[in-house]
């Protein structure tokens, strides 16, 4: 490797330039010609390129400096350009594979097993969110979505929620720290349905309104077999001029056997939901035992899967305080709303909720 110092310029013109940097080139190229192990590759780097006793450091002080100024600006153009010769050389010797003797001692057995690669999948819980979703959609109805840190307004009292109503108890949740100087209404919380998507959507859009709403949604549950403090729902709304209850069961029956299979079977029970009125809640028939009774649907034949209504007027009043074209005198409309998780755990045959959140690979392989 050459180790020629670098000498002085006495002449700055360009011919004298182009001879000077032509030899240091030449050089470079002779030294990484003869490159052959990691350790010369390292020596050849710190010879060229190092900061304080590299040898394009050396023309930058020599050179570089010395130049008057109106020679300068050639003399940087040649050195930028030597440096830029120098670092391809350098990463041409980084690159070279193995030599051919190294390459036939460390022949490729071609009979041995290639390394498999796995192949993704959605989760579960993500397969039934859009296989709900879809259903609806084929309905026309499109899709909602909104923020997981919601106020109390939209949260609880746009949907009928008053402050102190006892309904609030079964909804408990997670509340933003440091807001005590802010109106109820105003504090922050997690959100504990995917219904403040339902006001925000009718706040921004007159009637008619088909929405279907998928999000995570966090309650005060304690963790068990089929419980959990966060989860997912899918809820929808329908708005417009003569929506009757009839509507809302055929709809729901119609999602039921898109979902099941179509000989499932709905039927509605009175319930209560401060959002709606009347309310109902809907069961279907047992999908495991054919509604003939059996341990998972506890001999009934029936299984509850999920709550509806019609529209309470006093939400449409809420929402008619910037869109006036809610009035419950002239529109109506229904809402439902289904946990994913429990449908999943239907269709799937999973017994254990947190099954779905533990991130073992080998329950999740199942899915691929």
């Amino acid at each position: 490797m050459s180790t020629e110092a670098i000498p002085n310029l006495t002449a700055f013109d360009e011919a004298a330039l182009d001879q000077a940097f032509a030899a240091l080139e030449q050089q470079a190229r002779a030294a990484a010609a003869a490159l052959d192990t990691p350790e010369a590759v390292e020596a050849y780097r710190l010879q060229w390129l190092g900061r304080k006793q590299g040898r394009l450091n050396e023309v930058s002080s020599r050179w570089l400096k010395a130049a008057p100024a109106e020679a300068k600006k050639a003399l940087g153009q040649r050195f930028n350009a030597l440096k830029a010769v120098v670092e391809s050389l350098l990463d041409a010797a980084l690159g070279a594979g193995p030599s051919d003797a190294a390459l036939a001692a460390e022949a490729l057995d071609i009979t041995l097993p290639g390394t498999r690669r796995l192949t993704g999948a959605e989760h579960p819980i993500t397969r039934t969110l859009n296989e709900i979703v879809s259903v609806f959609a084929a309905l026309g109805y499109s899709v909602g979505v909104g923020p997981e840190v919601e106020t109390d307004f939209y949260n609880f009292e746009g949907m009928n929620f008053p402050p102190g109503h006892p309904a609030r108890d079964t909804q408990d949740t997670l509340v933003v720290a440091g807001q005590e100087r802010r109106a109820q209404r105003d504090r922050l919380l997690l959100r504990t349905h995917t219904s403040p998507v339902q006001m925000r959507t009718m706040e921004l859009q007159p009637p008619p309104v088909r929405i279907v709403i998928p999000g995570k949604v966090h309650r005060n549950d304690a963790a068990d077999a089929t419980h959990s403090p966060i989860f997912h729902q899918v809820e929808g709304l329908c708005v417009d001029t003569n929506i009757t209850f009839s509507d809302l069961k055929g709809t729901l029956d119609h999602a039921m056997k898109a979902l099941f299979g179509s000989s499932v079977k709905t039927r509605f029970f009175p319930s209560f939901f401060p959002f709606t009125e009347p309310s109902a809640d809907v069961q279907i028939s047992c999908i495991f035992c054919g509604g003939k009774g059996c341990r998972k649907c506890k001999q009934s034949g029936w299984i509850e899967l999920l709550g509806c209504g019609m529209v309470d007027p006093a939400v449409f009043a809420f929402a008619g305080e910037k869109q006036p074209a809610y009035d419950p005198k002239k529109i109506s409309g229904f809402a439902f709303g289904m946990g994913v998780e429990r449908i999943a755990m239907m269709k799937y045959g999973v017994s254990e909720i947190g099954q779905f959140y533990a991130g073992d690979m080998r329950f999740l392989g199942q899915f691929v």
